[in-house]
């Protein structure tokens, strides 16, 4: 399956959770907090190439591939190289840099969840959420009990592996999975004529 039509399958898939997203918001009323990107700055963040493929893809249609990726190659930090904190003092506070791109991983947290060992859903959300909106994340946690309807983890992984099973089951560092999927798409063209119909194309 070409690059192109792997991106668009990808994020057919990012729209459709964003959808579901906003309606599990607008039901619950929970946020996250203005500016913050803890969530960011987890050492220990892990992904898969296939969500950032778009993102890999509209770096290469930009002509900043091959510069993103020595970038990535040469950083010592494990914090995902696209986080863009507002200061060194304070990196909690921040934001995305390529917001449009984020992975699949960047939108299910704080809004996705997950099954545990008895079967039952439970929200994956930040510490920032559940002690700052007590209230609602109380309320949104027994209304998932009572059927509410909340994207689920292994649901949407599982529909991203579809799409791609090699690159959609790789789990690893959020920057080695970026580094991947610059690579797929510089592999891919390497010896290809370049993908025609797209205005930024570099």
């Amino acid at each position: 399956m070409s690059i192109e039509r792997r991106v668009k399958l990808v994020e057919d898939l990012f729209q459709n959770l964003d959808l579901e997203i906003s309606e599990f918001q607008s039901k619950t009323s929970l946020h996250c907090k203005m500016g913050c990107g803890k969530c960011c700055t987890n050492p220990e963040m892990n992904a898969s190439p296939l969500e950032f493929l778009p993102w890999a893809f509209h770096l290469f249609l930009n002509g900043q591939a091959e510069k993103v990726l020595t970038e990535l190659t040469h950083k010592t930090t494990p914090i995902c190289h696209v986080y863009n904190p507002l200061s060194i003092i304070d990196n909690h506070s921040g934001n995305c840099s390529s917001y449009k791109y984020r992975g699949l991983i960047c939108r299910l947290f704080g809004y996705g969840a997950n099954t545990d060992k008895y079967g039952q859903l439970r929200m994956s959300t930040c510490s920032i959420i559940k002690q700052n909106q007590v209230k609602n994340y109380e309320k949104t946690t027994e209304a998932i009990n009572n059927g509410l309807k909340i994207p689920i983890f292994t649901d949407y992984y599982m529909n991203l592996s579809q799409i791609d099973f090699k690159l959609g089951n790789i789990i690893i560092p959020i920057n080695k999975a970026l580094q991947y999927a610059i690579e797929e798409v510089l592999k891919y063209y390497a010896y290809r004529p370049m993908p025609k119909g797209f205005k930024n194309c570099a």
